[in-house]
């Protein structure tokens, strides 16, 4: 894959991007990471990533995760980013994961609280993102916007170990970005608003926004994201596609 794919290439590609459409949208482009999905993609194209100066990898399924955390170990600094819909039976999984920085998929008190359990025999803390659903489409996963405010509280007072650090939201399969883009940035305001009465030691900054993709990436930085999901663009097409797993 790696010797008909340049990588390199194409990651300095979506780079230029990023900055170019963070210039047209008045933004500094050191403001916006970039987090390369690496989804069905085999272990020599991270490393090909990586000698390109890549360090954020995301992945959409634990057990692939774990699989390529572990293959990897000897490239230092990796950051794993969870970006897919995380079941409860696999949090222990996923908690193993060496380097893992972000998982980008809370989306139920159900599972923020299966994360709590299995962090507090950890000790250790985790950042997570709210992952709404701002499109018309069943197919995609997400809190529905009218419950957020309660589930973001609801892990702000009760599960001390995850810190929810901003929303995650996937834009339409078709048509324009850009609305489904704009509600999840208001959605973060107003967050920031019902959360405000929470003790200021608890009540999070969400900060991070994470929008976009390879086909919605400029309308992603142009809407206010600080973080981009790159697969395709990056990698190439996937060797294979499966259905997701439905969560718990």
């Amino acid at each position: 894959m790696t010797a008909a794919v340049d990588i390199a290439a194409n990651l300095a590609a979506v780079r230029a991007r990023i900055a170019g459409a963070a210039a047209r949208a008045g933004r500094d482009p050191a403001g916006i990471a970039l987090v390369a999905v690496s989804k069905n993609q085999p272990d020599d194209a991270i490393r090909a990533a990586f000698a390109a100066g890549q360090r954020e990898f995301g992945e959409n399924r634990v057990q692939e995760l774990v699989h390529k955390a572990a293959a990897l170990a000897d490239l230092p600094g990796l950051r794993w980013h969870m970006v897919g819909s995380l079941q409860t039976n696999k949090v222990e999984d996923l908690l193993r994961v060496r380097g893992l920085a972000l998982v980008h998929s809370l989306d139920r008190p159900r599972l923020a609280d299966a994360l709590q359990q299995a962090l507090a025999a950890t000790g250790r803390t985790l950042p997570v993102l709210l992952q709404a659903h701002v499109t018309d489409e069943a197919t995609k996963h997400g809190c529905a916007p009218a419950d957020a405010a309660l589930l973001v509280r609801h892990v702000a007072l009760n599960c001390p170990l995850l810190l929810v650090a901003g929303v995650m939201a996937m834009g339409p399969a078709q048509g324009d970005p850009a609305p489904a883009f704009a509600r999840a940035i208001a959605l973060r305001d107003e967050l920031h608003h019902a959360l405000a009465a929470l003790p200021r030691a608890r009540a999070p900054e969400l900060a991070t926004v994470s929008l976009g993709m390879s086909g919605d990436l400029e309308a992603a930085v142009a809407a206010g994201s600080t973080l981009v999901r790159i697969g395709t663009d990056v990698f190439g097409p996937r060797p294979g596609r499966e259905a997701a797993p439905r969560a718990t």
